[in-house]
């Protein structure tokens, strides 16, 4: 009797074992909340040199685009906190804030990004895979086969994220005129331009960037 007392016991163990793994697994993304389900990217040009300048200037105001066309600018109360938070994120690293008129040596632009796409859905078949789930005595039927006439669908898609673009003006005239962005950063996902995350969202993108600071 021992040999089956061990091996009844590693089955329970194993039982345990498979219910846990399976507790784990099952449905994970219903538990993330907005802040988890948010994405933040972060990308930057690897030959600058983000110790030499010192100081940047910040637009007041957000750029609103819209399927890649720009609508003006507006500010609300999220576009605030954003403008302030990342001003307060850059002096943290050392940069000293300006007026554009000072000539800066960096340009930071904010923009609140929005894209929409469309389409047409249709389903020819959809019933002829379907039916044979179902049980036609269940009607009185037997032998019927399950039919539905053509379904077409329009659906609408939008995705939005705040993105923050940091430009190089003190070197823009060695670069042939050009202003190039050195660092940029999009945060998106669920209530992405809602206020109360605005802090938290740069805050996070600038985590992932300890490389952006200045000896000044």
């Amino acid at each position: 009797m021992k040999p089956f007392k061990k091996i009844t016991g590693l089955a329970v163990l194993g039982l345990l074992i498979l219910t846990v793994v399976s507790s784990c697994k099952k449905d994970p993304l219903s538990n993330l909340s907005n802040d988890d389900s948010r994405i933040y990217i972060t990308n930057y040009d690897t030959a600058a040199s983000f110790e030499t300048y010192q100081t940047f200037s910040i637009e007041d105001s957000v750029n609103i685009i819209l399927n890649d066309q720009s609508l003006g600018n507006q500010l609300n109360a999220y576009d605030s906190t954003v403008i302030s938070q990342v001003s307060q994120m850059m002096k943290s690293r050392g940069y000293t804030l300006v007026p554009k008129t000072a000539k800066p040596d960096l340009a930071i632009n904010v923009s609140r990004v929005t894209n929409t796409s469309t389409g047409i859905i249709s389903y020819p078949d959809y019933w002829d895979g379907y039916g044979g789930f179902y049980d036609p005595y269940y009607w009185g039927y037997p032998g019927y086969d399950y039919y539905a006439p053509y379904i077409v669908g329009a659906y609408t898609i939008r995705d939005g994220g705040l993105e923050i673009d940091i430009l190089d003006l003190k070197n823009a005239a060695s670069l042939g005129n050009k202003i190039q962005a050195v660092w940029s950063g999009l945060a998106r996902g669920e209530d992405v331009f809602n206020s109360a995350n605005a802090s938290a969202e740069v805050s996070t993108l600038f985590s992932q960037s300890p490389y952006l600071k200045s000896t000044n």
